[in-house]
């Protein structure tokens, strides 16, 4: 094999390595539904799909490169592909902790459903899966490969993992994932404080009753009836979100 054939195999490597363990973590392509030779059979081909454009460049620094320095690569392109992975997944957490909370804020805490990922309440699941549906109905799962190659601007290859710079966006995008979650949850903070202040009251002004057996069921409807209202909202700000740091990110 020569040395022109080894940079090709190389280089098409290297961008295998982004993407995988790009796609390895992002939200719908790494869900454990999805068996894993179908996601390497999508990450093969969404590697073979972008690596035209970046060949030429790929191949003029792979040539004179030694095999510590090809080495080097190959690490640092994973962690590029890692960390952008991870800045989408973290949106996905922060709505499975929205979901959560929203669960055990009306009372539904303990109801489990099927899970996506993991095992979490019935409600979280919903949302979760219809998050997920909604991502890829609105082909942001194809803006992700259009931001994939928008990286290698971003991010070069020669350029290898910054670490530094690394941290700064995964805190950015966990201040940002924070204050989202916040703004998906607030209708049953306030939800749960008022409910659960009036049962305790309740509950101090007549003591002979079960004043909490009694409530749940009351607290379930309101809120069911709360997320009725607030669910479309409720996606809509994730949606909103996502979009944006998949054009902005």
């Amino acid at each position: 094999m020569n040395g022109d054939t080894t940079a090709t195999i190389i280089s098409l490597f290297l961008i295998f390595c982004r993407v995988g363990s790009c796609l390895m973590l992002l939200p719908g392509y790494s869900s454990l539904r999805v068996p894993v030779q179908v996601r390497l059979f999508i990450a093969v081909a969404a590697s073979l799909v972008i690596a035209p454009g970046l060949m030429p460049d790929l191949k003029a620094l792979m040539l004179p490169a030694g095999d510590d320095a090809r080495l080097s690569l190959i690490v640092t392109e994973i962690l590029n592909g890692a960390l952008i992975g991870l800045l989408g997944r973290v949106f996905m957490m922060a709505l499975q902790f929205s979901g959560t909370f929203v669960a055990n804020a009306i009372g539904m805490g303990q109801a489990f459903g099927v899970a996506v990922d993991e095992q979490e309440p019935a409600v979280a699941s919903l949302v979760t899966l219809a998050a997920t549906v909604m991502i890829f109905s609105l082909n942001l799962h194809a803006e992700i490969l259009r931001a994939l190659v928008a990286s290698y601007g971003a991010m070069p290859v020669a350029a290898g993992f910054g670490a530094r710079a690394s941290l700064v966006s995964l805190t950015d995008n966990l201040d940002d994932t924070f204050m989202l979650c916040l703004r998906i949850a607030s209708p049953f903070v306030v939800y749960a404080v008022i409910v659960n202040f009036a049962i305790g009251l309740m509950n101090k002004m007549t003591p002979q009753i079960p004043i909490y057996f009694i409530s749940m069921p009351f607290v379930v409807a309101g809120g069911m009836v709360l997320l009725g209202f607030a669910v479309g909202d409720f996606l809509r700000l994730f949606v909103d979100s996502f979009q944006h740091w998949v054009f902005n990110g």
